[in-house]
């Protein structure tokens, strides 16, 4: 029926913008600021129900920082991503640094275990700091196992498959007309990211193996 009609790529990519005007457009009049107050009271909360239902991912991942603008200056978004796309890890940070990177990576090994292998860019940071985090964790295993350290692969064009999903938070990014603040950014980024997971289906729901992100909504927010 539709095939080969033109429509409109602009429009509703859901900017809060476009949200305020899909809603009145409803007859809900609500501006956008109220909106962005909703996403930083509750996302915080849906985005915590959600983690404790996301599926552990180990095996081979793939790490990278991208860029993110807060106030004109450039800060950084590190992110983890498994070997098939689902999204691991990620962590806000005004700094690129080796303390920064290694928060990261303590996070991502905490929620999800030891990975077999690491995939970065040639980053000499990254690799410092998932070589520390990996002697610092087989050294603290209770079950006194001889781990095996993780294995780091550096090489660049490897990492397509994480720069690729990159693109797919900063689209989402660019609608927006920039953070205020570092701590919104890190709001905002999160719910961006929990988004992402449902759509790839991180979750799991015990009476729905198979639910629409609209009804993963409304599991989280019962």
């Amino acid at each position: 029926m539709f095939k080969g009609r033109q429509f409109d790529q602009s429009a509703y990519k859901l900017s809060l913008h476009d949200l305020e005007e899909m809603m009145a457009e409803r007859g809900i009049k609500v501006d956008h600021t109220t909106i962005h107050r909703w996403t930083v009271r509750f996302s915080p909360l849906l985005l915590e129900r959600f983690n404790q239902r996301k599926r552990t991912l180990t095996g081979k991942w793939h790490v990278d920082e991208t860029y993110i603008k807060v106030r004109g200056q450039w800060m950084y978004f590190y992110r983890a991503i498994y070997n098939v796309g689902d999204t691991v890890e990620f962590w806000f940070s005004e700094q690129r640094d080796l303390p920064a990177t290694k928060r990261f990576f303590r996070k991502a090994l905490e929620r999800h275990g030891r990975p077999d292998r690491v995939v970065i860019d040639g980053s000499q940071t990254n690799h410092e700091a998932i070589a520390s985090c990996d002697t610092t964790n087989r050294s603290q295993d209770r079950a006194r196992r001889r781990l095996k350290p993780i294995l780091i692969r550096w090489r660049q064009y490897l990492n397509h498959r994480i720069e690729q999903d990159h693109r797919r938070i900063k689209r989402r990014v660019r609608l927006m007309l920039g953070f205020k603040s570092t701590a919104t950014a890190t709001t905002i980024l999160s719910v961006i990211e929990m988004i992402h997971m449902m759509r790839k289906r991180q979750a799991s729901y015990a009476f729905n193996p198979n639910p629409s992100l609209a009804e993963q909504f409304e599991i989280l927010a019962a």
